[in-house]
């Protein structure tokens, strides 16, 4: 008896391109930190690969295909998954097309802002994957509906050193900021992750935000740069991912930051 094909759905992903989903969807590869903790987290029966850079959950246990901008392609098409999720900062253009020229099916998300993130992930739950959409990231909504502090701090998030390169125009990281207080010095710049020089780096900044990642910052390799100016080391995870960790993030970022400005 011959076995009966998948049923399948043609979708659009948040760029505009057409994705056929075979339905139910049973294997996905996720090639996003965020997007890996988003469905480990709500339908982890469903993961079975995902990046070197994939550390949420902790106990997070599925196969390594490398990492975001370079993904083992070879190995997810020997993985016959039935989506793979992409996101159009973190991974290249040409990986996402190597996967669809294999027949592989790839969903890519645009997420640039807090709010763009619900809708998003909403669609890729319910849509792409074919779920309800978690609880977490209701709740998630609800907490970020609320409005910023009415004072804003000037400040600067870099994201990494030798070069400098801060967090600029048109980010999420830009607008999560934002909604803690914070006016990013640098967001007039045309570069949505610009580069400085150390005398730019710290002009008109009233503090500085390190997080954990992607360059690691720490109490002895980062304030040193910002005498006199209160930083605030804080969890990139919190700081840059759309996930989860949006549930806590509020809480715990405006928590560090209030500590180190009152210094």
């Amino acid at each position: 008896m011959n076995a009966v094909p998948p049923q399948g759905i043609s979708l659009r992903d948040d760029l505009g391109a057409e994705v056929r989903i075979a339905r139910p969807v049973r294997r996905v590869v996720s090639l996003v930190p965020s997007l890996t903790e988003s469905v480990a987290v709500t339908c982890p029966e469903l993961l079975v690969a995902a990046t070197q850079w994939c550390t949420h959950p902790a106990d997070l246990s599925v196969e390594r295909v490398r990492g975001t901008k370079n993904p083992n392609v070879r190995r997810i098409v020997e993985l016959a998954p039935d989506l793979v999720l992409c996101n159009q900062e973190e991974n290249r253009r040409r990986d996402v097309e190597r996967l669809r020229e294999a027949g592989i099916p790839v969903w890519v998300t645009r997420i640039e802002t807090v709010d763009a993130a619900f809708p998003a992930l909403t669609r890729l739950f319910t849509e792409a994957l074919g779920v309800p959409a978690p609880s977490w990231l209701l709740a998630a909504e609800r907490i970020w509906a609320a409005a910023p502090p009415e004072h804003a701090r000037a400040a600067v998030i870099p994201i990494w050193r030798r070069p400098w390169m801060v967090v600029g125009r048109d980010t999420f990281t830009g607008d999560l900021a934002r909604r803690l207080g914070l006016h990013l010095v640098h967001a007039d710049r045309p570069e949505r992750y610009p580069r400085v020089d150390e005398a730019d780096l710290t002009r008109g900044v009233e503090l500085a935000v390190l997080p954990d990642e992607p360059y690691v910052f720490t109490e002895t390799d980062g304030p040193e740069a910002f005498p006199g100016i209160p930083c605030a080391l804080v969890e990139g995870r919190s700081l840059t991912w759309y996930g989860p960790s949006l549930v806590t993030a509020r809480n715990i970022l405006s928590r560090q930051i209030a500590a180190a400005a009152a210094r």
